[in-house]
């Protein structure tokens, strides 16, 4: 029986004032410069990331696509017949890439968990249309691959963090796919395109509400939605209108705040073996 997260209050948060203008959206949506210490929290993950793809160079860049960053990271675990993670970068679409989250593996493999890290084309060199249309590629992919490498292919979470939160919630009803973890996801384009994140996503109206989680129809598989306390209130808004969305509709999942943790430092819960992030994939799988 899939168990259920806790859907936990979280108070104080600040609604969207839609009378925001852009230069106040761009403020309300700029996780980097929220966050002082971001840069040394990105060379951290690095590094780490480094060390990890050093200890596992088996199976990284895998070709799923003919495009430069249609390429996957695949670290096995010991186990055979076992859950699959796939792990979705963020960087609202237009910026950073798969290399930089390889650390993540760590939590997930101790607990028997394949991790998979899809790369994608960033904006303006890919539309959303297409960013959403590649990720779906690398699940077909890995369902034709990974099960040589240990994978059990019919239990497969979807996780991702910022805009990669939009696209592992993009994925849910995807083939094999049991759950969705989002990590300080964006669920909802329509803030996004009124403010200057938008001169390269170039989003139409039919992207803004058809690759919208919160305005497209609701999975029914389980979808837990986590965030930080000291997230912008803006991310935590996303968050949590998206999970109450869908406990008001009954489906399974949850959502969850994490006291203390920003847009980055909420990454270690899923690095750490025993964080609340590994936790909520733990009771996905």
């Amino acid at each position: 029986m899939q168990k259920r997260m806790p859907f936990e209050r979280c108070a104080g948060m600040t609604g969207l004032d839609r009378k925001l203008t852009g230069t106040e959206l761009d403020a309300a949506y700029d996780n980097t410069g929220a966050v002082a210490d971001s840069a040394r929290l990105l060379a951290g993950f690095d590094e780490r990331s480094r060390l990890l793809a050093e200890r596992r160079p088996e199976r990284l860049d895998l070709r799923y696509g003919v495009r430069e960053r249609q390429r996957i990271d695949y670290f096995a675990s010991s186990a055979v017949n076992a859950p699959l993670l796939v792990f979705i970068h963020g960087g609202y679409w237009q910026m950073r890439c798969k290399e930089t989250f390889r650390f993540l593996a760590a939590g997930p493999l101790r607990h028997g968990i394949h991790v998979a890290l899809p790369g994608y084309t960033l904006a303006p060199d890919q539309t959303l249309t297409g960013i959403v249309a590649e990720i779906r590629d690398s699940l077909r992919w890995l369902r034709e691959h990974a099960a040589a490498w240990g994978a059990d292919c019919s239990r497969i979470v979807v996780a991702g963090w910022s805009a990669g939160g939009h696209l592992a919630a993009m994925m849910s009803d995807e083939a094999g796919v049991v759950g969705v973890l989002a990590v300080s996801g964006i669920f909802d384009l329509e803030p996004i395109s009124r403010c200057s994140l938008n001169e390269k996503l170039r989003l139409t109206p039919e992207e803004i509400t058809g690759l919208s989680p919160q305005h497209r129809p609701l999975s029914r598989r389980p979808l837990i939605a986590a965030c930080g306390s000291a997230e912008l209130p803006e991310l935590l808004r996303q968050s949590w209108d998206f999970a109450r969305l869908r406990a008001a509709a009954a489906l399974p999942g949850g959502a969850f705040t994490l006291p203390g943790h920003n847009h980055f430092t909420i990454l270690h819960e899923l690095e750490a073996p025993e964080g609340k992030l590994t936790a909520a994939l733990l009771s996905l799988v």
